[in-house]
């Protein structure tokens, strides 16, 4: 991957009746989470040169909200993709793995399990702390900072290290 990796769970959605899995929005708790994503990647000058999301409304809206906090009124390159809705931890990477070289900073945006299990299978070497507590849990508007010297077309399992993983609250 060649640089830095940003995985973040979307924020606490909503279970509005009658609305299908990809259309439901987030919840009052996700509205004020994910700003607190946005605001942790600003305070850590995590900035992103992609964003990749899931097209599920909950991710769009995660992603919406963080971006307004963490640089608001700029604008970040953002592909929306519909193979994250519900994606592995494999399918995400076939995805990665689609990333430019030139592409320092990459942001996905998506759903457990595939989210944790990523950062798991990239990082799957030495029980680091923050290894150790995104191995626990996965929450929310979690995110995981993962760093690699390899390029994005060859990332594989154990590839990368795991620098940090914070869950933000707003």
């Amino acid at each position: 991957m060649s640089g830095r990796l940003i995985l973040l769970r979307h924020a606490k959605s909503a279970w509005p009746p009658d609305v299908p899995d990809h259309d439901r929005p987030l919840g009052a708790r996700g509205r004020r989470d994910a700003p607190a994503a946005g605001r942790w990647l600003r305070e850590n000058k995590h900035i992103p040169d992609l964003v990749v999301c899931s097209t599920a409304v909950r991710t769009r809206e995660t992603w919406e909200l963080a971006a307004e906090a963490l640089a608001p009124r700029a604008q970040f390159p953002v592909a929306y993709d519909e193979r994250l809705y519900a994606a592995t931890a494999r399918a995400m990477l076939d995805v990665l793995r689609e990333t430019p070289d030139s592409v320092r900073t990459v942001l996905l945006v998506g759903h457990n399990p595939g989210i944790q299990d990523l950062t798991l299978r990239l990082a799957g070497g030495a029980g680091s702390d923050a290894l150790l507590r995104a191995a626990d849990k996965f929450p929310t508007s979690a995110l995981a900072v993962l760093t690699s010297a390899a390029p994005w077309s060859a990332l594989t399992s154990d590839e990368a290290h795991l620098d940090d993983f914070a869950i933000p609250r707003g």
